[in-house]
């Protein structure tokens, strides 16, 4: 497997009024093309802080985030939100889907942002929704649906470009244990049939334990 995503001496602070507080140290990470990565730790560990400068939604004090040996920790602001729109899905604790559009505008949005034709783009949302369950819920409202139907639009709006990698932050997080089975069950499927790679933060170990490999952090550093 090629290597997709690599994170170098990466280290990341704060100013605070009590003096630097460092969230990352030293962080080295590789991830290779199909690869199920898991991150625990508890809260305050660095977890978040990593997965968003992996997902370059922000930058690190220093160090590099290399994506298919491209050094993407130089990019501008508008070459970063290109980049994350056409390489990167992610999918956070909260589904953060706007309350006013319906299931199937919502999975659209990423893909009409970059400038897809609207009736391609339907069409491949309605597909994804419709692989994910939710076919005869693609006019719903989030107000209308359950926390785990509200997660798998999330995950098909993370689908929607094609990413090379989806990071999730905490997805279970917010739903119940047979729901949250469930969604991570989608992700090892969506991992084994379309190659597709993952990062996902979890604090729950017994989900961790199905990825390929685990990785644990401890006051920014890794075990």
């Amino acid at each position: 497997m090629s290597k997709l995503l690599e994170g170098i001496n990466i280290n990341k602070s704060f100013k605070t009024a009590a003096g630097e507080l460092m969230v990352l140290k030293d962080i080295n990470i590789s991830l290779s093309e199909g690869e199920m990565l898991g991150i625990i730790g508890a809260s305050g560990a660095g977890k978040s802080s990593l997965l968003y400068i992996l997902g370059a939604l922000d930058k690190p004090t220093s160090g590099n985030v290399l994506f298919q040996n491209k050094d993407i920790s130089s990019f501008d602001d508008n070459s970063l939100a290109d980049f994350r729109n056409k390489n990167i899905g992610f999918v956070f604790q909260f589904h953060h889907l706007l309350p006013e559009f319906n299931a199937l505008e919502n999975v659209m949005l990423p893909a009409l942002i970059s400038g897809s034709p609207f009736a391609e783009t339907e069409k491949k949302a309605q597909k994804l929704l419709e692989d994910l369950g939710l076919g005869q819920r693609i006019k719903h409202r989030p107000g209308e649906l359950s926390g785990g139907e509200q997660q798998r639009v999330a995950v098909a709006r993370a689908l929607i470009q094609n990413p090379k990698i989806v990071l999730a932050d905490e997805p279970t997080g917010n739903l119940d244990t047979s729901t949250g089975n469930d969604l991570f069950q989608l992700f090892v499927d969506l991992n084994k049939n379309k190659k597709i790679t993952f990062v996902i933060v979890t604090h729950n170990k017994a989900l961790s334990d199905r990825c390929h490999s685990v990785l644990e952090m401890t006051d920014g550093s890794f075990v």
